[in-house]
């Protein structure tokens, strides 16, 4: 009130300040004296001088000339991915482009679009806020959002945007209006994973919860009976029973490691909007339970460390090591608390538990009559059952009692001969070409150029090539891959399959040189996790490998061959079973741009828009694929809906309006600027006029004029007079 008047009234006194103090201050000194004195007629000169006074201090009004600022109210549309089931985005951009059009005269109205919201789902009212922020808090008028009513980011109650305070301390209510793209209420079924492991052991069962809830008019929450259709990479279909509102627990194989796709769907619901959110895919890693490995080092040596270093650091390898120093007929009875060393279970792990073990490696390994010939018959049969095996071989191997002379050898990938068969020289190892695209060696650290010549200097490092060893084996016959070579470009690791396991036999004891950095070192540590792992047949690691991917609408194909030149035709099984063909084309490796491109590496592409699993076929290997999930808010409800936005709407002032689900004919209200009362009515939707404006002038007018307050001074005084005259 005070604050009105200010603005509005003011003050020009005619004479200094002092002056009319100093007069005010006389004419209460009269006053006092009069009524001391009860004098007759003094009422009337006081009245006189304070008229006189009143004249003097110049009151006036004051007058302020405006110009008035246009207003803005914002249109935020919604064009997030949920936006393009039917026509709603049709609609949205339509309902935008009238309502821009069809301007209000004062009001601007800022069109605000918001898109894909990176896994957070529609979040309209951080866009209300940001647009907002340049936008004077006395112009800002509210908002209106074009959108389906699926917004992630409603807050509990009307943000500070949309409940300004004042300049005088009073809040008021902005509307805020929401325009949805529909014709009313719609129903949706969505398949939520309620929960889905990363990793699952191979072997074992993997257990995934699911849950179906149905939502709008005419549904209920829970009881209503679906059909979940569950498939794991392609293979059959699994139908199974299931009630919505409740969590069903799945129980699924893992049959092999690697990566498994398991395809999720729901039976549809009666007049849904939509499907897409009735199905979906889990993405988990079969993995091997703890891989046991056995390893047998013949004597103490400098490699052993090296082996048991690299096994004990690996958290997938439950390693047993035994070291040779008690052959088992040094058994003489002595008791067992009497020995400082124990008697090799020759029999525990050669004969009862050697199918518990996944890999078996014999470091610098001599017989001299510590295995029976059963039990080395034994190591050969469960290479051949699907094992692994790695020997590491040294002098011991071609003197008597070498393992290639015993039923072990019929596995073994090469025989060294008796005479001969020792090279003990300086020479630095190498990849052969097979060793260059076999992923055990493939992109090794630090591998040296293709047909590298580099001297073998003892001790002397050399930039691109591995430091040197001093001693190997000579292979007289050979079958497998060799992927190293030595002295004389001799096999030096040879690699090979043996029935449905497989043999890796290294030509040299000489690995640990590497570990203590002769000569510049080498990839060691790499080297023998590679090894080990192929042996106990990691995919990764596998030479023949098919792999897809789907990312944009596009399917990536890559073939990687250690054998096959010539890229193969693949085919390609859509999730409708339409049936394509890709024929592959040569790549050179993006890690080695020194390979060429018939090494088997091989690369091709085709579109894939269906939502589903892809299958891949070589004629030996198969591969799927499958598009990353899309936003887990975006599409858990797929209804056109208010209910999510009525309480906030409510609390604004504003309107809800369905716009229909026709883009010719939509159901679009116009826009108003109002002046108190409500802010929607039948066909229209409206914002408060604030009068916001700038002062562009000021004008004053006196309140009092001259002859006015002499008149009124005279006629006051003679009425003094008058009754100073009166007996």
């Amino acid at each position: 009130m005070l604050h009105t008047l200010a603005a509005t009234f003011g003050f020009a006194p005619l004479v200094p300040l002092w002056l009319l103090a100093l007069l005010g201050l006389v004419a209460v000194g009269l006053c006092v004296l009069a009524l001391v004195y009860r004098t007759k007629g003094a009422l009337f000169r006081l009245a006189a001088i304070a008229s006189v006074l009143l004249w003097l201090s110049g009151p006036q009004r004051l007058h302020e000339s405006w110009h008035m600022l246009p207003q803005t109210a914002l249109l935020v549309v919604d064009q997030s991915p949920s936006m393009a089931l039917g026509k709603r985005a049709e609609i949205a951009q339509k309902a935008a482009q009238t309502l821009t059009q069809n301007t209000v005269p004062g009001l601007n109205l800022r069109t605000v679009t918001v898109r894909n919201a990176e896994h957070d789902g529609t979040r309209l009212f951080d866009a209300l806020s940001q647009a907002a922020a340049d936008i004077p808090p006395d112009q800002f008028a509210g908002a209106v959002f074009l959108t389906d009513g699926q917004i992630t980011d409603i807050p509990p109650t009307l943000p500070d945007r949309l409940s300004p305070t004042t300049t005088i301390g009073q809040h008021s209510t902005l509307p805020l209006h929401v325009l949805l793209t529909a014709q009313g209420e719609e129903t949706d079924r969505h398949l939520r994973i309620l929960q889905a492991p990363p990793y699952a052991i191979v072997g074992q069962h993997a257990t995934l919860r699911v849950q179906v809830d149905d939502a709008g008019p005419g549904t209920h929450n829970t009881g209503t009976p679906a059909t979940l259709t569950v498939r794991v990479n392609g293979e059959d279909p699994l139908e199974l029973p299931i009630t919505t509102g409740t969590p069903q627990t799945l129980s699924l194989p893992v049959t092999h490691p690697g990566q498994l796709l398991t395809s999720i769907a729901v039976s549809p619901l009666a007049g849904e909007v939509s499907e897409l959110n009735n199905r979906t895919i889990t993405r988990m890693n079969g993995i091997r339970d703890k891989l046991r490995v056995l390893l047998i080092s013949g004597t103490p040596n400098q490699g052993e460390r090296v082996w048991r270093r690299l096994l004990k650091a690996d958290p997938s390898v439950d390693l047993i090591h035994f070291t040779i120093l008690r052959p088992p007929e040094k058994d003489d009875g002595t008791p067992l608390s009497d020995l400082a060393l124990i008697a090799f279970p020759v029999r525990e792990l050669f004969q009862e538990k050697i199918n518990q073990f996944d890999l078996i490696i014999l470091d610098g390994f001599e017989n001299q009559n510590i295995l029976p010939h059963s039990y080395l018959r034994n190591i050969a049969n469960f290479v051949r059952k699907g094992g692994g095996l790695l020997l590491t071989a040294g002098p011991e191997f071609v003197g008597y009692g070498s393992l290639q002379d015993t039923p072990v050898g019929d596995v073994l990938p090469a025989h060294v001969p008796r005479e001969g068969g020792l090279i003990e020289q300086a020479f630095r190892p190498q990849l052969t070409a097979q060793g260059r695209a076999h992923p055990v060696t493939a992109s090794l650290p630090g591998a040296p150029p293709a047909n590298s010549t580099a001297p073998a200097t003892a001790g002397a490092s050399i930039a691109g090539q591995w430091g040197p060893w001093y001693r190997a084996l000579r292979a007289d016959t050979l079958h497998g891959e060799a992927l190293l070579s030595g002295p004389d470009n001799t096999p030096l690791l040879v690699l090979d399959h043996v029935e449905q396991g497989r043999v890796a036999l290294l030509l040299s004891d000489q690995l640990w040189l590497w570990s203590r950095g002769e000569g510049g070192g080498g990839p060691q540590a790499e080297l023998l996790r590679r090894i080990s792992h192929w042996l106990m047949k990691e995919p990764e690691l596998e030479e023949e490998q098919l792999n897809a991917s789907l990312s944009g609408g596009t399917l990536s194909i890559t073939h990687h061959s250690a054998t096959q030149a010539t890229p193969p035709t693949v085919t390609v099984t859509a999730p409708d079973g339409t049936l394509s063909h890709v024929a592959l084309h040569a790549s050179t490796p993006e890690n080695d741009s020194t390979l060429p491109a018939p090494l088997g590496l091989s690369t091709g592409h085709m579109p894939a828009n269906q939502a589903g699993i892809w299958q891949v076929d070589d004629g030996t290997h198969k591969s799927f694929a499958a598009p990353q999930p899309p936003d887990p808010q975006e599409f858990a409800d797929l209804r056109a809906t208010a209910t999510r936005t009525q309480n906030i709407v409510g609390a604004s002032g504003g309107a809800t309006i369905w716009l229909g689900n026709t883009p010719t004919a939509i159901n679009l209200p116009t826009l108003r600027l109002t002046e108190g009362g409500s802010n929607h009515g039948a066909g229209w939707i409206g914002f408060p006029h604030r009068n916001a404006h700038v002062v562009t002038g000021r004008s004053a007018t006196p309140l009092l004029p001259t002859w006015l307050m002499l008149v009124v001074s005279l006629v006051l005084l003679f009425a003094g007079w008058w009754r100073e005259g009166r007996a």
